[in-house]
């Protein structure tokens, strides 16, 4: 992060340098359009008065030349100030980024055509869970990949949604909550409540014209009445203060505008929810994790150059050294074997023994001997036999 935030201040600086580049180019331009404008008057007057030139109006012409010389040169020095300034931009991503990250993956990851195919899919999964629906039409089309309408029918829904809420447009989504109402309950989600709410306080903002539709409305909240007895009464008490406006009333929190985006967050982690999508698409999960776990490789890679041990690192199935994405990334439990202190896979699954303690099926037969094993944390002798695979 700390690379990045480098570079961000020298991009800072350049978009500064450019628009204070803009505004006094303008200003200096818009005055010698100005001064050019004013010596042509001059000039027409002096022309159609028949008139020669005198001194002073030569005076003048010779002074504009000079200026608008002037000028055009300061422009063209500031011109090249900014080209040096992106330069530094450049430097500065040379100077925190390595360019060659390629070392530290397998030269074989993408290699065959299922695993191309995997990639555009999750490409093609994130462009439409972005709502970048004709992006996503057309690499399938480049790409030769077949989606199934039913694969893009939920993010189509979605997207639906999600652009009638960003322009305050309640209605598509208030029916696809009752729609989904059961699914909903299921989830204990109080997303149903929260849109008539909204639409509720979307008709408070519209002032005293609206009380009868905002009374008339709030029949809708009959059956959220148990479970947010609390925030209708709220509701219902602002009425006393629609007449003198809402916004000038201790009321005034309700019209808050977050409110909009809050609900579009939960529509989006709820509707995923119920249509078997992720919040965050796996592409961007990917792309997460690498950024964190990329700086820590690339220093691994460093060391064993220097250490000359390049064996250590095979880039097949493990990292010589574990690597904490943060609980961000923590989608699933992780069981490391207290035994050999390496984490538990398929091919070598933890194990349950006789008598409670887990280990790796790696662990259980090499502590085997005489075809009995003795747990390694109490005195209990068993069959190895009696072990058990473990799911978490």
């Amino acid at each position: 992060m700390e690379q990045c935030a480098c570079v961000e201040r020298e991009l800072e600086k350049v978009l500064h340098k450019f628009l204070s580049y803009g505004q006094h180019s303008n200003q200096n331009l818009d005055e010698l359009l100005r001064s050019v404008g004013e010596l042509r008057e001059q000039l027409s007057s002096a022309a159609l008065q028949g008139t020669p030139l005198t001194p002073t109006l030569s005076l003048v012409m010779s002074q504009c030349c000079r200026k608008i010389k002037d000028t055009v040169q300061k422009l063209a020095s500031d011109h090249k100030d900014i080209h040096s300034s992106v330069s530094r931009v450049g430097k500065a991503i040379d100077r925190n980024f390595d360019a060659e990250i390629c070392a530290v993956v397998a030269s074989s990851v993408w290699e065959g055509r299922d695993k191309q195919q995997l990639l555009q899919m999750a490409i093609v999964e994130h462009l439409y869970q972005q709502g970048l629906l004709n992006v996503a039409e057309e690499l399938c089309q480049e790409s030769a990949l077949s989606v199934d309408l039913g694969f893009k029918q939920p993010f189509l829904e979605l997207n639906r949604i999600l652009e009638a809420l960003q322009q305050h447009d309640l209605h598509p989504a208030l029916e696809w909550a009752v729609s989904h109402r059961q699914h909903l309950l299921e989830l204990n989600s109080s997303l149903e409540f929260k849109l008539h709410r909204l639409h509720f306080i979307s008709l408070l903002g519209g002032g005293a014209q609206k009380q009868l539709e905002a009374l008339s409305y709030a029949r809708h909240f009959q059956p959220f009445a148990r479970l947010h007895q609390r925030d209708i009464q709220v509701m219902m008490g602002s009425l006393v203060y629609l007449r003198n406006g809402i916004e000038n009333s201790p009321y005034s929190h309700l019209l808050d505008s977050e409110r909009w985006a809050e609900i579009s967050e939960q529509f989006t982690r709820d509707a995923c929810a119920l249509l078997g999508l992720s919040v965050e698409s796996p592409l961007s999960v990917s792309f997460a994790a690498g950024s964190v776990a990329l700086p820590v490789l690339m220093n691994i890679k460093a060391v064993i150059e220097q250490r000359q041990c390049s064996g250590v690192w095979s880039h097949k199935d493990e990292l010589p050294i574990e690597v904490d994405l943060g609980k961000k990334c923590g989608y699933h439990s992780v069981f490391a074997c207290p035994i050999l202190r390496q984490q538990t896979s398929d091919a070598n699954p933890p194990t349950k023994l006789m008598c409670g303690h887990v280990i790796s099926r790696d662990a259980l037969n090499k502590l085997i001997s005489g075809g009995k094993l003795k747990c390694p944390y109490c005195p209990m002798e068993q069959n190895p036999a009696d072990g058990k695979r473990i799911m978490f």
